[in-house]
């Protein structure tokens, strides 16, 4: 990740979001759709890219703002 990347995870019952660097989340949210819209407002404000993992803790969706940023060169 670049710095200031926004990682919106789950953790003790609670949806959060973390830019890299950081020991503590920044918010945390009761649903993950709160989360991921919270994250991704964070990252677009830091043009960053927004890693949301899934209860698991695995990498579920990736998306990079703006989208110009992205290395791959394909749509989606």
């Amino acid at each position: 990740m670049v710095k200031g990347d926004i990682d919106t995870y789950h953790q003790d019952g609670q949806w959060k979001n973390r830019p890299e660097g950081n020991e503590r989340a920044s918010s945390t949210h009761d649903t993950k759709a709160e989360a991921e819209s919270a994250g991704r407002e964070m990252a677009r404000d830091r043009d960053a890219e927004h890693v949301i993992k899934n209860e698991d803790g695995r990498i579920g969706e990736r998306n990079t703002y703006p989208r110009s940023r992205d290395p791959r060169e394909i749509k989606g």
